[in-house]
């Protein structure tokens, strides 16, 4: 399979480079795959594809302010983005880094004089690993001097501002640890999970702390070469049994985002979810037949990636761009900040 077939043509003006004021005004495009048909809605209009019963899952990992700006110990000013943490240890991280000149092994940086990070090695993939040095824990630093890690195509004055770090961030996020926004819940009021509840339909809280790698084009170009970067998540028992109880009840499972869909569909072996935690490596391409996942809601996603690969995997290829295809023709907004569909 190549990578080529999933790549398309977006205008820039469609990429959506602020939320709309209120979230769930955003546009949603309705997929059912049974009929192939297409329907064109408002956020706020999910609940009539909602039924009593269904379990809609999120995503609730909270984004850390994990982009920092610093200068090095020749001079030279550095910009540090954090991945994930190496072997859980919160001093020691794998990051990109952006520099004018070449940072080597031993260098050193510092941020806004509380905190100095120094360079252990420089990994395969082009990563670094960081060990961080304070008097203060990490976390809190990190509130202190950090910028929200806005994907590289929305476009900021400056090293980033408050509005972003309230708005790429869901309303339910609780879990601190990603470094990208699951974007399809950004679209979330807790007025309509209220409405949601009201309906009979259960919320499942489980945990996928987001990478960079998640949106990243992919590289080789047999799509069967690529190399999932790995994710921690974590799945508790009180989910696990409510999902696992819908299932039995043949009630449908509404995955919200492609990273809870992803955490779902590893963590289920022999038609039934387990309650556990680790690091999640699924790659899902056309071809995967999924477990666990009847209903997904997702943003419109980067061509060339992974996050494409899977709705098209759910929806069909054929599918999937005819429906991009009819977005752009109606003007939607694309990417993290843009509208969103739900396919049934």
């Amino acid at each position: 399979m190549l990578l080529k077939d999933f790549d398309y043509h977006l205008p820039r003006g469609l990429i959506a480079q602020y939320p709309l004021d209120q979230r769930d005004t955003s546009r949603l495009m309705i997929l059912d795959r049974k009929k192939k048909g297409i329907e064109h809605r408002r956020f706020s209009q999910l609940t009539e594809y909602l039924q009593e019963g269904d379990v809609l899952v999120v995503n609730d990992t909270k984004v850390i302010p994990a982009r920092l700006y610093g200068q090095k110990d020749t001079g030279g000013k550095a910009e540090v983005l954090l991945l994930s943490r190496v072997k859980s240890e919160d001093t020691l991280w794998e990051c990109l880094i952006n520099s004018h000149k070449a940072v080597k092994p031993c260098h050193t940086i510092q941020f806004n004089g509380c905190l100095k990070g120094e360079v252990i090695e420089k990994r395969e993939e082009g990563s670094f690993t960081i060990r961080f040095h304070s008097q203060n824990s990490l976390e809190d630093l990190l509130e202190k001097v950090g910028t929200t890690p806005l994907p590289p195509y929305i476009k900021r004055n400056g090293s980033g501002n408050g509005f972003d770090r309230e708005r790429y961030q869901t309303v339910y996020a609780r879990r601190k640890g990603a470094v990208a926004a699951p974007t399809a819940g950004l679209h979330f009021t807790e007025e309509l999970l209220k409405k949601i509840g009201e309906q009979g339909v259960k919320i499942g809280f489980i945990t996928l702390h987001v990478g960079w790698g998640t949106f990243q084009p992919l590289r080789a170009q047999k799509i069967e070469e690529h190399t999932m970067h790995a994710e921690e998540y974590e799945i508790d028992r009180e989910s696990a049994d409510l999902i696992n109880q819908a299932k039995e009840q043949g009630r449908r499972v509404i995955a919200v985002g492609t990273t809870s869909a992803r955490a779902l569909e590893f963590a289920t072996r022999k038609e039934k979810l387990y309650p556990e935690k680790g690091m999640c490596n699924l790659f899902i391409y056309p071809g995967y037949r999924f477990k666990m996942v009847d209903a997904l809601i997702t943003n419109f996603h980067l061509p060339k990636s992974t996050l494409i690969l899977l709705v098209s995997a759910f929806a069909t290829k054929d599918f999937i761009f005819s429906a991009y295809q009819e977005a752009i023709e109606n003007g939607y907004r694309f990417y993290s900040y843009g509208d969103a569909m739900m396919i049934i």
